[in-house]
C-alpha cells in the first residue's frame, strides 16, 4: 500500500513549526536572560501585557521563560529533523500549555490594561493553542517527508559548445 504524500501539509507544518520555534525562542531568551525587562515590556512595541497583572518575580517570569524555550526547542527539533511525530508531540505540548494559558488571560483581565491591548492579548494567546491544535491535525501521516528528487540539467544544442567541423 502506497502512502499519498501530501506537500501542502508539509509546507503548512513548517510554516507553523516556525512561527511557534521563533515565538517560543524569542520570548524565552528574553524572558530567561532579562526578566526585569521582559516583565516591564513584554511584548514591546510599547504594550506592556506582564507589568499590569501583578508585582515583579524574578523567578517566576524565568520559569516562564524555560518553559517557552523548552517549547520552542522541541518544535525546532520537529523542524530540523523533518518529523511528523515530534511535530504531533510539539503541538500537543503548546497546546496542553496553551490552553490554561488563554483561559488565565481570558478570565483575568487587569485594570490597567486597555480595551484594545487586552483584545491583542487574547488574540495572542490563542493563537499558541491554536497553532498546537493545527498541528496535530495538519501533521501528515507519513513521518518523514519524501526528499525532493535530484536536480537534473537539460542541455540544448548550440548553446556554450560550438559543434567542430
Amino acid at each position: 500500500m502506497r502512502l499519498e504524500i501530501n506537500r501542502r501539509r508539509w509546507i503548512a507544518l513548517f510554516i507553523m513549526l516556525g512561527v511557534l520555534t521563533a515565538t517560543g525562542v524569542v520570548t524565552g531568551l528574553w524572558a530567561v536572560f532579562a526578566p526585569e525587562s521582559f516583565y516591564d515590556s513584554y511584548p514591546g512595541f510599547g504594550l506592556r501585557w506582564v507589568r499590569v497583572d501583578g508585582p515583579y518575580n524574578h523567578h517566576l517570569v524565568a520559569d516562564v521563560g524555560a518553559f517557552f524555550l523548552a517549547l520552542g526547542a522541541i518544535s525546532a527539533a520537529a523542524l530540523y529533523y523533518r518529523d511528523s511525530v515530534i511535530a504531533r508531540i510539539a503541538g500537543l505540548a503548546w497546546l496542553v500549555f496553551g490552553v490554561p494559558h488563554f483561559l488565565y488571560h481570558a478570565f483575568h483581565r487587569p485594570e490597567a490594561l486597555g480595551g484594545f491591548s487586552y483584545a491583542l492579548s487574547l488574540v495572542a494567546a490563542l493563537l499558541l493553542p491554536a497553532l498546537g491544535l493545527a498541528i496535530l491535525l495538519v501533521a501528515p501521516r507519513e513521518r518523514f517527508p519524501v526528499p525532493e528528487p535530484a536536480p537534473f540539467t537539460f542541455k540544448f544544442p548550440g548553446r556554450g559548445n560550438t559543434p567542430q567541423r
